[in-house]
């Protein structure tokens, strides 16, 4: 819960003067951006009042980021800054820390559980549409997908290397990943990636090209991955098998070797 308050309150108060952005456009402000005044009057007398405004410039902008990945990105912005001064100032406050701990894990709890039922219910609807496409074939672990090239030859056993294409999207059609866009095939033991992977290349052979439909049991489970692959994400690659390579002695001893 800790962690989950320092990251929503992260207060980072170091920039990089190197640091350079290209001047955007000018757009209608929204109440979240900082209005610089043209012409500034010196209020500060000294290096330290210089750094006082500063910093609460960079944890006040800060904060404002972090404020929307709160849930739907709801809060009382009237509510927050009074409590917020109450506290700098030393003032009495409504809630203790552990009171105020207690309401936002339970908040934040309630959240999470909320967006998992969503994002479940969202897989769910769409592998059942999807399954009423007469390409798409399903598995009995709930798989699916499509045959885009077939082709003849061996199919790869879980213990082999195999060497592929791919292209990696959520449902909703944003792309997380590609090998095709960094222009670098990747090879790796079958049976060291995800399930959805593990089953769906061993019905492939050198030269096919499939897309598979993963439900999240089969893919990154609750946990997602990577910032890019939230919980219970189902998910579509679309795969090129590429080679088959067995596993040779020595790579099973290097194995054994790293556990």
């Amino acid at each position: 819960m800790r962690k989950l308050l320092l990251v929503m309150l992260a207060m980072s108060v170091v920039v990089a003067a190197s640091a350079k952005e290209k001047k955007p456009k000018k757009e209608k402000k929204s109440k979240q951006q900082i209005e610089v005044v043209s012409e500034p009057v010196n209020i500060f007398s000294n290096e330290v009042d210089s750094m006082s405004y500063a910093l609460a410039v960079n944890i006040a902008s800060d904060l404002l980021k972090n404020m929307k990945t709160l849930p739907n990105g709801a809060y009382n912005s009237e509510l927050f800054l009074k409590a917020f001064n109450a506290v700098m100032k030393g003032d009495s406050v409504l809630f203790s820390v552990e009171k105020s701990q207690s309401i936002l894990q339970t908040y934040f709890t309630a959240a999470q559980e909320k967006m998992a039922s969503e994002k479940k219910s969202e897989g769910t609807k769409f592998l059942t549409e999807n399954a009423k496409n007469p390409a798409v074939q399903t598995t009995a672990s709930g798989l699916q997908y499509i045959v885009l090239t077939e082709a003849e030859g061996p199919k790869p056993q879980a213990t082999d290397k195999v060497k592929v294409h791919y292209e990696g999207t959520l449902i909703d059609g944003t792309k997380f990943d590609s090998s095709y866009d960094r222009g670098e095939s990747i090879d790796f033991p079958l049976n060291q990636v995800i399930p959805g992977w593990t089953e769906g290349i061993q019905l492939m052979s050198v030269g096919s090209k499939y897309k598979f439909f993963i439900p999240y049991e089969l893919a990154y489970g609750e946990q997602g991955a990577g910032g890019v692959i939230p919980p219970f994400a189902t998910l579509i690659f679309t795969v090129e098998l590429l080679e088959i390579n067995p596993v040779t002695v020595t790579d099973q001893i290097k194995e054994l070797e790293i556990k």
